[in-house]
């Protein structure tokens, strides 16, 4: 007998099941869809969550953090990836999606939350086991185990370039955002340094749910009973959730009565709305009204004056959001579907005409943190000749004397005074109307006569406005 076949044998390691944790599963799943189908978080999360409720008994606590890691991961994809490209031996692109969306998460929980280490690496490994397999959950593990070795400030001080050196990369890599995006809002903001970190920095902050009460039918006073309501900034018809506040749990909300709408957004409607007027104030028109929101409030104060709104919307799909938001309005109105850029109205039909057109969405990166890896610059060509089209349309469509707000959810020079500088050549006969003044009690908003306002400086997305009047 060989001195091999004396020994005994060791007893095979028996098979363990991985672990399923419902909350990384969750999370886990909505980041595939945002990379898989461009979806955006925001629309895949609730349903995955009403579906987690239901089948796995989701509590509040839960949902919270499944969200907590699918925003948080999203926010900070750019700083994670340069962190897990210091720790793996191939370029990212060479690493397969999935599992470098299981490495995200578990970068976040490492670098971003207070999950203890040990943790966040064997769930993060588990969660690995179960949607990658045991061989690729190995290699999480390892890279997991060396990003462990330091914190998120240690990390950065290795991946990012010195400020002195590269000023736009190194805000890029610690905070987060593509380059060109960092260029952008700095060219938009103007100022030092302080500024633009301050608008990153808000940029990757969870954004508060503001709730609008919705005029003539229902009042900031009765949202303000709700739990954890407490009032807006500057629209009076705003009132904010503190976090974990949920909209759906607000009867208000249920049933139309109040939506939620950035106070931002309530905010042009409001200085459209309220812009002083020669002449009839019968007729408004929403130009580019999906999905609604802006249409709802303008509605409503509308028919407070006895005035109609005419609400168009080019995608199908939108305008019947559209219409389920104008649903209940206490006066008249109508939702149509049709392109703005090819109006089925006559010119000079309307007094007060809203043109909110589509952009690259810039301003609205703490809701729709996805958006800024989506972007590119050249969407911008894309886009400019759009936006020049419809604040023509606008121009034409409103009567003399009349007013037009053109606002866009981007701060980017080339989205918003490029547009309007460009288009007001060919209208002599239209002039800007400072819109400051329409904005009562809000703080820092420049030179005028146009609008800008900024996450970090008013808590709001960051909404661009000009007023516009026809003269002739």
């Amino acid at each position: 007998m060989s001195e091999q076949s004396r020994r005994p044998r060791r007893p095979a390691k028996p098979y363990r099941r991985p672990q399923k944790d419902p909350v990384r599963i969750l999370a886990f799943e909505a980041l595939r869809a945002v990379d898989e189908r461009d979806a955006y978080a925001n629309l895949v999360l609730p349903p995955l969550l009403r579906k987690a409720r239901e089948k796995d008994g989701f509590e509040t606590r839960d949902a919270a953090l499944a969200t907590e890691l699918v925003y948080g991961t999203l926010r900070r994809q750019g700083t994670y990836d340069a962190v897990i490209a210091a720790c793996v031996d191939r370029p990212l692109r060479e690493v397969d999606p999935p599992v470098l969306d299981v490495l995200s998460l578990g970068a976040h929980q490492l670098l971003g939350t207070r999950i203890p280490t040990h943790a966040a690496v064997s769930a993060s490994v588990e969660l690995a086991r179960v949607v990658l397999g045991d061989g690729r959950a190995k290699f999480v593990n390892a890279v997991l185990r060396k990003i462990a070795q330091d914190d998120l400030d240690g990390w950065l001080a290795k991946v990012a370039p010195p400020y002195d050196e590269d000023a736009e990369d190194h805000l890029a890599v610690v905070h987060s955002h593509p380059r060109w995006v960092v260029s952008a809002l700095w060219d938009s903001l103007g100022g030092g340094r302080a500024g633009i970190e301050e608008l990153l920095e808000a940029d990757n902050e969870r954004p508060e749910v503001t709730l609008v009460a919705r005029p003539g039918r229902a009042t900031a006073e009765e949202l303000l009973r709700e739990e954890a309501a407490v009032p807006g900034r500057w629209s009076p018809y705003a009132v904010r959730l503190a976090e974990g506040g949920e909209p759906g749990a607000v009867p208000a909300v249920r049933e139309g009565r109040a939506g939620v709408q950035d106070e931002g957004s309530q905010l042009v409607a409001l200085a459209l709305a309220n812009a002083p007027l020669d002449g009839p104030d019968g007729t408004w028109l929403d130009g580019c009204a999906g999905p609604g929101g802006k249409a709802a409030l303008l509605a409503a104060l509308a028919a407070e004056r006895g005035a109609v709104l005419l609400a168009a919307e080019k995608q199908p799909h939108r305008a019947g959001l559209v219409a389920k938001a104008l649903h209940g309005n206490p006066g008249p109105y109508q939702v149509i579907t049709a392109d703005g850029t090819r109006p089925p109205w006559r010119p000079g039909t309307f007094d007060r005409v809203l043109m909110d057109v589509p952009c690259t969405g810039l301003g609205a990166l703490r809701r729709r943190p996805e958006a800024r890896w989506r972007r590119r610059p050249e969407d911008l060509e894309s886009f400019g000749p759009l936006q020049r089209s419809l604040l023509r349309t606008a121009l034409e469509s409103v009567r003399v004397g009349g007013v037009v707000a053109y606002a866009t959810c981007s701060p980017h020079l080339a989205e918003t005074r490029a547009v309007v500088t460009d288009v007001l050549k060919q209208y002599p006969q239209a002039e800007l109307i400072d819109a400051r003044p329409l904005l009562p009690g809000v703080p820092a908003l420049g030179e005028g006569p146009d609008v800008q306002l900024w996450p970090h400086l008013h808590g709001t997305d960051a909404m661009y406005l000009a007023l516009i009047r026809r003269t002739g």
